[in-house]
């Protein structure tokens, strides 16, 4: 075969830029590894995810997760994972619904922060979840990885942890005084959007998951039961969380899922329109807005413990907001979206006013026209 015929044969097998180049063979995996006092430098020491040729893998006993509502975070796709040394295991709490399960010292979870990516180095809104994902990992021809969260249960307590992917997608190195990425998003509207991927650093961290203001312990947010109790579909097929949890060893106390809670998803069409606002806003709001979090004194109670009938914002005049008032009067004004505080901070960008005030660059547009279909729907009147 001559060089212009094998030039052709490689040009035709490539999109855009690619070259003609061999895949990456596979790299030896590493066994998971819980460091009580040690914060490795590389990801791949921890042994949770590591890159493997073109793909990110799961450790040895690494059971990914997902929850019925996620935290927004600029589009981002998460990749998350629980691993608990042998022999440990999580307990079910029944009287503890809003709190996290009780995970045993040794326990790290991950979360992965990646976008699907389009043309021109782009990030997409949204993902295809049949193309982005290898097993229970990631393929990496068709993802960009940004960041990778550790939560790390030490004898003294939970410790936070943050690695920075490189450029090559090929290692994730320690970072601890955040970071600014600058992306273009790709929106589902045909519109480019560039923004600001901000990495938190290590207070930032402390701020959100420290979720008790009196204690200030850092705590997980997401794991909780309801929020786990749904359908994942594994590698070897699809299965209720909490059974495979169960099943694998890693959850104690819970015979039948049925037993435990199970929130709505804030996109479930034949959920009531109450049920999923409120799950959003629990799920994005409730860890600093509820009696005992970092914004208690706002009286601005979003968790979803905290009824409608509550201190829930409905013609609530707001504490201390400042500029992030815009002018209007009352947290939420039944009928009128629009006139209501809540739907204006979610919406801006400005770092001044938005809600949350961290974790985010962007709007989520879509979260902020599902609870403005909420407060529309409300009867009454602020007057």
């Amino acid at each position: 075969m001559s060089r212009f015929t094998l030039l052709t044969l490689c040009l035709s097998l490539v999109v855009g830029a690619a070259a003609c180049t061999k895949a990456q063979p596979p790299q030896a995996l590493v066994d998971p590894t819980y460091f009580a006092t040690e914060n490795p430098k590389s990801l791949r020491d921890w042994g949770m995810v590591q890159v493997s040729g073109d793909a990110l893998v799961l450790g040895q006993r690494v059971t990914p997760y997902d929850l019925t509502t996620p935290l927004f975070t600029d589009y981002a796709q998460k990749l998350r994972t629980i691993w608990m040394p042998p022999g440990a295991a999580a307990d079910y709490k029944a009287d503890q619904p809003d709190e996290a399960l009780a995970f045993p010292v040794g326990t790290v979870i991950t979360k992965t922060f990646f976008y699907q990516t389009g043309r021109g180095g782009r990030v997409l809104q949204q993902a295809d979840q049949a193309v982005i994902h290898d097993g229970e990992g990631l393929n990496l021809k068709t993802v960009r990885m940004v960041e990778t969260r550790l939560l790390i249960h030490r004898p003294e307590g939970w410790a936070t942890l943050t690695y920075l992917w490189n450029e090559a997608q090929t290692e994730a190195v320690l970072h601890r005084v955040g970071a600014v990425i600058p992306l273009k998003l790709a929106r589902e509207d045909g519109k480019d959007q560039a923004f600001s991927y901000i990495v938190p650093n290590v207070t930032q961290c402390s701020a959100c998951h420290a979720t008790n203001v009196a204690t200030r312990l850092i705590q997980p947010i997401g794991p909780k039961a309801r929020l786990l109790n749904r359908e994942f579909a594994y590698a070897d097929g699809s299965e209720n969380q909490l059974s495979r949890l169960t099943k694998t060893g890693y959850l104690r106390g819970l015979a039948d899922p049925k037993e435990a809670p199970a929130d709505v998803s804030w996109t479930d069409q034949s959920a009531s329109l109450e049920a999923r606002a409120r799950a959003y806003l629990d799920v994005n709001c409730g860890h600093c807005h509820n009696p005992k979090g970092p914004a208690d004194t706002s009286g601005l109670y979003l968790n979803a413990a905290t009824p409608v009938s509550g201190p829930s914002g409905v013609c609530k005049l707001p504490v201390a907001a400042g500029p992030g008032t815009g002018n209007l009067r009352f947290d939420i004004v039944p009928g009128d979206a629009k006139a209501s505080i809540l739907s204006y901070r979610m919406a801006s960008t400005n770092p001044a006013v938005m809600m949350p005030e961290i974790g985010r660059s962007t709007a989520h547009a879509e979260g902020v026209a599902l609870v403005g279909f909420w407060i529309d729907s409300m009867e009454g009147s602020c007057r």
